[in-house]
């Protein structure tokens, strides 16, 4: 099937361990894709984006490539100021990926915001018009929708919803500050309330968590969690109980601050959302101000996956591309 190059661009999602990157056609379709490990340097890390890209390049006529990361990002310079799973601090990341590139239009954005326009155009997120995407990982990302339109604020770092503090003097997170939203609703918090309802005794019942965490409490990650909880056992499926409270409390100062018509679940926990979804939505409609006298955000999961990062970063090169000058034939 032969394919306009006009429709089709890349998108790359820059994670801390691994570079993923995709030929998206404009109907939001991936195509193919190319990995490589997320290199610690600046010059390594650029190489492998280049790398992915250029593999891709040689399978398909694409027009441009955008880069997906979770930090601070300057999209309309182009820049990364901060970025704290890789190694870029105030760089020029646009530029230097075109240049290695001879010169392809190279788009950067948040990742929680591409994942958010992807779901907006192609996924959960059609039709809504004030979309909140919270995309549980290892932390928390946030992104904002006003009228279809991503909101970066003012110097492109908003809404840092993670960072948002549930509780004064709390778990210690790695921003600085104690108690965000994050360090109790995410993959690192399940493991983090596990282990603390094993070491507290709170172990409802036969726990096969417990015997594990008893033998290396290393093991015990937010994967292992989820997977224990699906299989039953009773301290996962409390840690999962806790996470869904939390995820309902945080919604709640979501809704009172920007009020969307939808919340998108996203990220690596999402797929364990059928054992902790309907308990965000009771705690959430249960302590939202004001709860029986407004309308309360519809909650949904995500629908494009892992793959939403990629499909977001690939339309806003396609958009950003269509905005430049064809060059002539």
């Amino acid at each position: 099937m032969s394919v306009g190059p006009r429709a089709l661009t890349i998108g790359v999602d820059v994670g801390g361990t691994s570079v993923r990157a995709g030929v998206v056609d404009a109907d939001g379709e991936v195509l193919d894709t190319a990995t490589a490990p997320t290199p610690r340097t600046d010059d390594a890390l650029e190489v492998a984006i280049a790398g992915t890209v250029t593999e891709l390049r040689g399978r398909y006529p694409v027009r441009a490539a955008g880069l997906a990361l979770a930090g601070f990002v300057d999209a309309p310079r182009g820049l990364v100021r901060y970025a704290p799973h890789l190694s870029w601090r105030d760089a020029p990341v646009a530029g230097r990926i075109s240049e290695r590139l001879g010169g392809l239009p190279v788009v950067v954005e948040h990742d929680a915001n591409s994942a958010a326009l992807a779901e907006r155009r192609y996924g959960a997120a059609a039709g809504a018009s004030t979309v909140v995407l919270v995309a549980i990982g290892t932390g928390i990302g946030g992104a904002l929708l006003l009228g279809g339109e991503l909101f970066r604020g003012a110097h492109g770092v908003a809404p840092e919803l993670g960072h948002l503090r549930v509780v004064p003097d709390g778990r210690a997170c790695p921003c600085g500050k104690r108690g965000c939203w994050e360090r109790y609703c995410s993959g690192t918090a399940l493991a983090a309330t596990a282990l603390e309802l094993i070491s507290a005794g709170d172990v409802p019942g036969p726990s096969v968590l417990a015997r594990e965490a008893a033998r290396d409490p290393g093991r015990i990650t937010g994967r292992r969690v989820a997977a224990a909880a699906r299989e039953g056992d009773p301290v996962a499926r409390a840690a999962l109980d806790d996470l869904g409270r939390w995820l309902g409390e945080g919604l709640s100062l979501v809704a009172d601050v920007f009020d969307p018509d939808l919340v998108v679940v996203a990220g690596g926990v999402s797929v364990s959302a059928p054992l902790f979804l309907d308990a965000a939505r009771e705690h959430y409609a249960r302590i939202a101000t004001g709860a029986s006298h407004r309308p309360l955000a519809r909650i949904r999961t995500a629908q494009l996956g892992a793959a939403a990062a990629v499909v977001g970063a690939a339309t806003l090169a396609r958009e950003g591309a269509g905005q430049r000058r064809e060059p002539s034939s």
